[in-house]
């Protein structure tokens, strides 16, 4: 996989970390629970980029 395809897959997992950091936080009113959502984003996104 070229760098250019690992950029790409990090700016489309970059979208769902703000937008959907900001839903969780409303959600749960922590920021607990979206710090753990972050990790397990980052952790797929690393997961994807391994490949």
């Amino acid at each position: 996989m070229d760098i250019s395809r690992k950029l790409g897959i990090m700016v489309f997992m970059g979208v769902p970390a703000i937008i959907g950091g900001g839903i969780v936080y409303h959600f749960f009113g922590n920021y607990t629970a979206m710090i753990i959502y972050e990790i397990i984003l980052a952790l797929a996104a690393l997961g994807f980029i391994s490949k």
